[in-house]
Formats: C-alpha cells, sequence, structure tokens
C-alpha cells in the first residue's frame, strides 16, 4: 500500500484545536463532474478536457469523481482494471500523471479499479505538480447493500478492502482520503483530523436509493463530528471536508 504518512510522530499535542479561528490560505479546487460512458479513452479524454478547463479557471487541486474511467457496474471492473505498477499497461494513470506535471497541479485521481497480484480494488491515486504519485488510498469500506424492489449490490463481491488509511502531504496542504462509502464512519475523519490534516477528501458515486438518503446527512454529521468545513458536487459526488 502506498499510503503517505508524515514522518513525524503526531501527538495529541499535534492535534488541532477545534475552536482555535483557521489560518486559511485561499485556492482553488475544482471538482470534475463526468458523464461515463463505456468507451474507456472517450472517458479519459473528457477528463483530460475537464482538467485543462479546471487550470484554465484557476485550479490549484482537482478531484475527480469515484469509478469515473468506466461505467460503475460488476461487469465493467475488472475489465477496465490497470496495473498500476505498470505504467505502459496503465493508459489511465499516465494521463493523470501527465495533466498533473503539464498544468503544474495537484489532482486527487477520484477512484479506479486497480489489479494488483491478482486481486481487484477501488483505488484512489494522488498526483503532485511533478507529475509523480504521490499516495494512493484503497477503498476500505466496500458498499454492500440489498434494498428489496430497489438495488441489490456488492462490492465485496468483487473488490477486496484496503486496510490502510491514507494521508498525504501536497502542496496546497495535508489531504486525508478516503473514497465514497468510507464516509459513513466517523473514526477514520477523526483519525484524519487528529493527525492534522487539512482536508479530507471523498470521492464518491453514491446510488439513487441511498444517496438522496445518506449523502448529505453523513457530510454534515462528519463536519459537526470534526469542527469542519465541507462543501459537495452531486450525483458524480464528492465530500471535500476542509479543516478549521
Amino acid at each position: 500500500m502506498a499510503a503517505l504518512w508524515n514522518t513525524r510522530n503526531l501527538t495529541m499535542a499535534d492535534a488541532p484545536n477545534p475552536f482555535q479561528l483557521p489560518n486559511i490560505t485561499k485556492f482553488k479546487i475544482a471538482l470534475c463532474q463526468l458523464s461515463i460512458t463505456s468507451d474507456k479513452n472517450q472517458n479519459l479524454d473528457r477528463a483530460s478536457r475537464s482538467i485543462r478547463l479546471s487550470v484554465e479557471q484557476g485550479a490549484k487541486l482537482l478531484v475527480l469523481p469515484e469509478m469515473w474511467n468506466c461505467p460503475y457496474s460488476s461487469d465493467y471492473f475488472a475489465k477496465y482494471a490497470e496495473d498500476f505498477d505498470n505504467r505502459d499497461a496503465s493508459p489511465t494513470l499516465s494521463m493523470l500523471s501527465e495533466a498533473a506535471c503539464c498544468h503544474g497541479i495537484t489532482i486527487i485521481g477520484g477512484s479506479l479499479p486497480e489489479w494488483d497480484h491478482g486481486r481487484l480494488y477501488n483505488t484512489c491515486c494522488i498526483f503532485g505538480p511533478d507529475g509523480r504519485l504521490k499516495a494512493k488510498h484503497r477503498k476500505i469500506h466496500l458498499f454492500d447493500i440489498d434494498i428489496p424492489g430497489e438495488i441489490s449490490f456488492k462490492e465485496s463481491d468483487t473488490f477486496t478492502a484496503g486496510d490502510q488509511p491514507t494521508i498525504v502531504d501536497t502542496e496546497v496542504g495535508r489531504i486525508g482520503i478516503g473514497i465514497c462509502h468510507d464516509i459513513r464512519f466517523p473514526e477514520l475523519a477523526a483519525l484524519y483530523r487528529k493527525r492534522g490534516v487539512d482536508i479530507i477528501c471523498y470521492p464518491g458515486a453514491f446510488n439513487v436509493s441511498t444517496g438522496e438518503l445518506l449523502w448529505e446527512l453523513v457530510q454534515r454529521a462528519r463536519a459537526v463530528d470534526n469542527q469542519v468545513l465541507k462543501d459537495r458536487l452531486c450525483h458524480h459526488k464528492f465530500s471535500i471536508v476542509l479543516t478549521a
């Protein structure tokens, strides 16, 4: 797992004071909404154009949605998955790396299906302005649901769960990463807050049945839990939680 922790050992004394006024440096965050098709190359082209347009509008941090290089379906995950250790066989990672380097920005790469030693993961990759892969987060809390007459879906039938939280120091601050259903678990956000993150980022793709009921609610819950600010974009969803 390529999760990056700060080399400094953080203690309770390092935890931010939730009642202290924030010292905020202004910068623009781009949340890239994408229309996904079954054509992988078309998805990559749309993401590339969206990144370019965001940079032209001054974005310094860019976030893509969950599973944006393929339709969110078990029929596609394995087919579209890439081996991140083999760049020649990973066009999605290559595009993100080149875009980050070309535009000099930090990219939270949403999430992608990743092959690793015969296992499939739902993985978010973070690239720095130099185009290097700074960290990756494998979705820890897989989404299994069965609502009779509405939806039945089990990520655990396809994906292997990640087992590490992910914190990465970037040009715009220290970022904690989660993916979609990870936001439902307050312990992860609390851990990130304790370890001094500036931003908690949750690329997501909640389904219609549960998204309308839960997405706004859990964002507010995580914001109240940790005394942070939040922002969002619906449909292919994101939660950007900015700490005070």
